[in-house]
């Protein structure tokens, strides 16, 4: 009797996981639907802001990623989280900068104002905050702070 057994060719096997890209645009695009559903069906107005400005730095961080993988490092803070749509042409050059950038186009916060970048941060590599209903730095409770290395 003859067994058979069932040979997968090297290119199947190597064309068969997910590359980081298509991982960063399925978490992108979630992000995305979740920061539209998630405002409507919350019942608390300020909680659906925080979760959707959590949302949004979640996005921002994988694009300032993206950015760095490319070009080896994290944008300046004075050339900003602009530098996720438009290449920076002032600082550190982006000698691998993708055409069209790295996010569509840089979203304020639910509160409509901008969000603050400082690189390299204090808590990290870098450092992304909406100073929340305010719109000023520190404050308690709708107008507390919200922070990129914070997770509540």
């Amino acid at each position: 009797m003859k067994t058979e057994t069932k040979r997968i060719s090297p290119r199947i096997a190597a064309d068969s996981g997910f590359t980081l890209m298509e991982l960063m645009i399925v978490i992108v695009i979630l992000g995305i639907l979740a920061g539209l559903v998630v405002p409507k069906i919350m019942d608390e107005p300020h909680k659906a802001r925080v979760v959707k400005a959590r949302l949004q730095m979640e996005q921002l961080s994988v694009g300032l990623e993206s950015f760095r993988m490319d070009n080896g490092f994290y944008p300046t803070t004075e050339q900003g989280l602009e530098a996720l749509v438009a290449k920076p042409n002032f600082g550190r050059e982006a000698v691998n900068y993708r055409t069209g950038g790295y996010v569509a186009r840089l979203p304020k916060d639910p509160w409509d104002t901008e969000y603050v970048y400082t690189a390299p941060g204090k808590h990290g590599a870098y450092d992304i905050t909406s100073y929340g209903a305010d719109s000023e730095a520190g404050g308690e409770d709708t107008d507390a702070d919200i922070n990129s290395w914070e997770t509540k």
